[in-house]
């Protein structure tokens, strides 16, 4: 009855998904429904978790890339690789690459269709993978994870996937994503050197999402407020050249703050003293930082597209993130209406508390039962 979890992306540290899967696990492993095992590819990078140690564990000594090959290529072949699972009753694949294993059962997530929507914002290589290999394991998985309604619509719109094999698990903040103390929030604003008053950014420094266009709102809304800054948060990630020029251009050097990086625990500070925090995107699989916002207590402004009303609700305001003029209508709403603000920062802790890990783990874990039979 082993369920065999794939926590590559947790034990090679890879950003999102690795925090998705580290957390999923670790709320499956506490709640014990079933007996887990863990696997994963170790790369250089690997970075064992201490609290899994007595958890049984198999691995296979490949980088990323090699890794990603041989799978597709034996999926092509359909040449199973139980051996590296021995003794399994059903896999989750926590990201897009799926190991055929023969007649075992298995379970692949979906965390978004990224590179089929915006395919000019992928790296080549990887755009010409996922398009040829993602159809394959759509097809292959016995039953699909997806972090959205949203994403589950992109699957059945652009691979015709049966409703019935898709299932809407939905992500979580972190436990400490929460409201902290006004001294925390003192200690961080200094730390950081933070402005007064500052819209926030949370999140990889590149196109998709739609920083540029953020930065010529920001523009028109100086011409009447002074005194509002811009934090961006993140690492630079890909073609991201064209929003640093865009920031020079502006005239926005002294507008825009890049703290560099941020360590998890000051980010709910960070939140918290933010004006508003600003998710611009113009597709997210999960949206998580706005559920992570919400948690802090910081008024949340988004777009309206993909996955982010599903988590905003009503708590969120929202704005289309391909008009100027609205994006700029909506901010300048928010943030010149104090009373607002304060409604939607009280209620977004709430909100944020619908979703939970162990709610995902429960539901996830249905999902096994089900391809077990």
């Amino acid at each position: 009855m082993t369920v065999y979890v794939d926590v590559s992306a947790a034990i090679n540290s890879r950003a999102g998904l690795g925090r998705y899967t580290r957390s999923l696990t670790q709320a499956l492993l506490e709640q014990a429904e079933l007996p887990l095992a863990l696997f994963y590819n170790r790369t250089r990078q690997a970075q064992f978790v201490p609290e899994w140690a007595t958890v049984p564990q198999r691995s296979i000594g490949l980088g990323y890339k090699p890794w990603r090959l041989l799978v597709y290529l034996a999926q092509l072949a359909r040449f199973p690789m139980k051996r590296l699972v021995p003794g399994a009753a059903a896999f989750h694949a926590t990201e897009h690459l799926l190991m055929p294993l023969g007649k075992v059962p298995t379970v692949m997530t979906v965390h978004d269709l990224i590179f089929k929507l915006f395919p000019e914002h992928h790296k080549r290589l990887n755009y010409w993978f996922l398009n040829a290999a993602m159809p394959l394991f759509v097809r292959r998985a016995d039953a699909i994870i997806v972090v959205s309604q949203a994403t589950k619509n992109d699957l059945i719109r652009h691979y015709h996937t049966p409703d019935n094999k898709i299932n809407v698990v939905h992500e979580a903040a972190a436990p400490h994503f929460r409201r902290v103390s006004d001294a925390e929030v003192a200690r961080v604003r200094e730390k950081y050197n933070l402005p007064e008053r500052y819209l926030l950014s949370v999140g990889t420094i590149e196109p998709r999402k739609n920083l540029s266009r953020l930065a010529e709102v920001v523009a028109r809304l100086r011409r009447n407020d002074r005194s509002l800054h811009w934090v961006v948060v993140g690492a630079k990630g890909w073609m991201y050249d064209e929003f640093f020029e865009r920031v020079e251009r502006l005239n926005l050097g002294d507008v825009v703050f890049f703290p560099g990086y941020v360590p998890d625990d000051d980010l709910p500070a960070m939140f918290r003293a933010a004006t508003v925090y600003v998710m611009a995107s113009l597709y997210e699989g999960a949206g998580l930082p706005v559920l992570e916002a919400m948690a802090c207590g910081a008024p949340v402004v988004s777009s309206r597209e993909s996955s982010m009303p599903e988590l905003g609700a009503d708590v969120a305001r929202y704005f289309n993130p391909r008009d100027l003029d609205n994006m700029t209508d909506v901010l300048r709403m928010v943030l010149d209406d104090d009373q607002l603000r304060t409604e939607m920062a009280e209620a977004g802790p709430d909100r944020a508390a619908h979703f939970s890990w162990q709610r995902a783990a429960r539901e996830t874990t249905n999902v096994y039962r089900s391809v077990m039979g």
